[in-house]
C-alpha cells in the first residue's frame, strides 16, 4: 500500500514549485516538458493520496490553497535539506563543495560581495555559488538552519552550537536621520525617546521565518513603516515617510547634499557586524568556504564590506 512518502518525492516537490512559480498548469507543463493533461493528472493523484486540495482551479491561475501553501513551504525546506546532504557528501569526496551558499545581510555592501563573487568564479572551481539576501537575525538563521554555509553581516547571539564559528567584521556606526521637511528636523536636540515615539519610524523587516525576530531602534507604541531592505529604508526616509537609524556610510552622501538631516538622540547606536560559518571535525570546511574565509581575513576586505553604497 502506498503512503504519502511514496508520493512526496523530490520530482513531485519540484513540480509543485514550478506550478506555483509559473502561475498556471499550462505554463508549468511547458516548463516541465509535459502535456497539460499529464501534469494535471499527476497533481490530482497527489491530492487524492494526501486527501487535500492543493490548488484552486476556479480561475485561470493556479492559486495554492492554504494546504498547498504549507506544502510549498515545506517543499522548499526539504529540497534545501537534500541539497545540503549532497553538498556534504561531495565535500567529503573531493574537498570542494557542490554548492556554497552565502547569506548576505542588508547592511553589507553588495557591490563588494559581487567583486568577491567575481574573484571566486574566476577560479573555475567545481563549486556552484549561490547568494541569498537576509536581514537581522535571518542572516544567522540561514546558517544555523543549514540553508547557508557562510553568513556575512550576522547579528551574533549567545548560545550558538559548537560548530558555528564567528569573527567580527567591524563596528557599524549609525546616525538618526530624517528628511529636511520632516517635523523632527527643526526640533531642538537631543531628541528624547518620548518625542521620537510620537513620530513614525521606518524599520527593515527581519527575514527570519520563525520566531519574533529582532527589532532594533524601535520604541514601544511607535507607529512603524516596515520595508524589506536597507535601500528601501533609505528611500522612505528621503521622502519623509518616517525617521530612523541608517548606516553612516550609506547616509553620508545625502547628508552632504542636504537631503537628510542628522539629529542627535539620547541612544547612540553602533552595531558589531560579524561573519559566521560552520566547521567541525565531523564536517570540516571545504575548499570554497576556506577561500572565502581567507578573503575575509584581510582587513581591507572587511572594511569595504561595511561601506554600503546606493544601488
Amino acid at each position: 500500500m502506498q503512503t504519502p512518502r511514496d508520493w512526496l518525492t523530490p520530482e513531485t516537490l519540484l513540480m509543485l514549485q514550478t506550478i506555483d512559480q509559473k502561475g498556471s498548469f499550462a505554463a508549468a507543463a511547458r516548463a516541465l516538458h509535459l502535456v497539460p493533461s499529464a501534469l494535471t493528472y499527476r497533481v490530482r493523484q497527489l491530492e487524492d493520496a494526501l486527501d487535500v486540495l492543493l490548488f484552486d482551479r476556479s480561475a485561470r491561475q493556479a492559486v495554492p490553497t492554504a494546504a498547498g501553501r504549507e506544502l510549498l513551504r515545506e517543499a522548499a525546506r526539504l529540497l534545501d535539506d537534500m541539497d545540503a546532504v549532497a553538498n556534504r557528501v561531495r565535500r567529503v569526496a573531493t574537498g570542494w563543495e557542490a554548492v556554497l551558499t552565502v547569506a548576505v545581510d542588508g547592511i553589507i555592501a553588495r557591490n563588494v560581495v559581487m567583486d568577491l563573487c567575481a574573484q571566486f568564479l574566476a577560479l573555475a572551481s567545481p563549486t556552484r555559488l549561490r547568494l541569498r539576501y537576509e536581514t537581522l537575525s535571518g542572516t544567522l538563521a540561514a546558517l544555523t538552519s543549514g540553508q547557508a554555509d557562510l553568513a556575512l553581516g550576522a547579528v551574533v547571539v549567545a548560545g550558538q552550537a559548537k560548530d558555528i564559528h564567528h569573527l567580527e567584521l567591524g563596528q557599524v556606526p549609525f546616525v538618526f536621520a530624517v528628511s529636511p521637511h520632516h517635523p523632527l528636523a527643526a526640533l531642538a536636540e537631543p531628541l528624547s525617546d518620548a518625542l521620537l515615539a510620537q513620530h513614525r519610524a521606518v524599520a527593515v523587516a527581519d527575514s527570519i521565518s520563525r520566531g519574533s525576530g529582532l527589532t532594533i531602534g524601535l520604541l514601544g507604541g511607535q507607529d512603524v513603516f516596515t520595508v524589506p531592505d536597507m535601500q528601501s529604508k533609505l528611500e522612505a526616509q528621503l521622502r519623509g515617510l518616517g525617521g530612523g537609524f541608517l548606516p553612516e556610510s550609506l547616509a553620508r552622501p545625502y547628508i552632504q547634499t542636504g537631503q537628510l538631516v542628522v539629529k542627535q538622540v539620547l541612544s547612540v547606536r553602533h552595531n558589531a557586524s560579524h561573519y559566521a560559518w560552520r566547521d567541525s571535525p565531523q564536517a570540516p570546511a571545504g575548499q570554497a568556504l576556506r577561500w572565502w574565509l581567507a578573503q575575509l581575513a584581510q582587513p581591507a576586505t572587511r572594511q569595504a564590506l561595511l561601506q554600503p553604497t546606493q544601488v
